[in-house]
């Protein structure tokens, strides 16, 4: 994870605290088929995870942003677009293809003009995590990877088995 400058907190992994940071963790089964697919979350400026975790339920728990690019008064107007985005996705419904976690944060990436745009959606979250993302250990590298790659080996294996005879 990256580090800021100045008085900002620092990523602390022991107490999974990110401030400024999208965070994103793989989902059983559906990240091992298509792995750039998994659950994402927004931390406040003290590194506090808010993300949407099932329909009207936005929890508080446990990348790739810079707090430079925030419109307005930085860290303030960083939590008070996460803090609203969060109290409008918690008076929506979850649906996995189309109002889902990366819907709320782009919301809070919205509602900061984060990196002066309005235009955040959760294909380009995606693309920017999948292509952006830090990963904070080898064993998280290995718990989003490894499954994928045993599977596309079997699958080869199976493929290639039965058009080789």
């Amino acid at each position: 994870m990256m580090s800021y400058h100045g008085d900002f907190p620092k990523n602390d992994r022991k107490s999974s605290r990110y401030p400024f940071c999208i965070v994103w963790t793989p989902i059983p089964i559906l990240t091992w088929v298509l792995p750039f697919i998994g659950h994402m979350g927004i931390c406040t400026s003290a590194g506090v995870i808010r993300d949407f975790a099932g329909s009207y339920f936005v929890s508080v728990s446990t990348a790739f942003l810079d707090v430079d690019k925030v419109c307005g008064n930085g860290a303030a107007t960083w939590d008070k677009a996460v803090h609203d985005a969060s109290e409008e996705y918690k008076c929506r419904p979850h649906n996995l293809c189309f109002d889902n976690c990366h819907s709320h944060v782009a919301m809070a990436l919205n509602l900061m003009r984060y990196d002066n745009s309005t235009s955040w959606n959760m294909v380009n979250l995606c693309v920017l995590s999948l292509t952006h993302g830090k990963h904070v250990s080898w064993a998280a590298f290995l718990k989003t990877w490894l499954p994928f790659v045993m599977l596309s080996g079997v699958l080869a294996t199976f493929i290639l088995t039965f058009n080789l005879q």
